[in-house]
């Protein structure tokens, strides 16, 4: 299991072993956060607006950003809006060719 591809985790023990136990749902949840940018594109969401939207947790779809960013599939924005930690916070959309963008 290689990282951005599962969840990742620092050391062997327990947050290895949480990441085999949820990699399947996190890879369900990174497809469709991923879905749900491209289908939006090109607007861009926070983490927490994407999390809110699907109607899942902003502690499990903030790493699936992460993933689809280590894995090139979304890129960041010039934006900016405040999570739900009211911290500033970036906006991402999907990465999509010119062909797809077209459709």
């Amino acid at each position: 299991m290689s990282y951005p591809e599962h969840p990742g985790f620092k050391s062997l023990g327990t947050s290895s072993i949480a990441a085999r136990r949820i990699a399947s749902r996190a890879t369900a949840l990174r497809d469709r956060v991923y879905a749900f940018l491209k289908e939006n594109y090109p607007a861009a969401f926070t983490a927490d607006e994407v999390a809110d939207r699907l109607g899942a947790s902003i502690l499990s779809v903030r790493p699936r950003v992460t993933e689809l960013r280590r894995g090139n599939m979304i890129e960041p924005t010039a934006e900016r809006r405040t999570n739900a930690s009211g911290m500033s916070a970036q906006c991402w959309r999907a990465k999509v060719n010119v062909t797809e963008a077209a459709q």
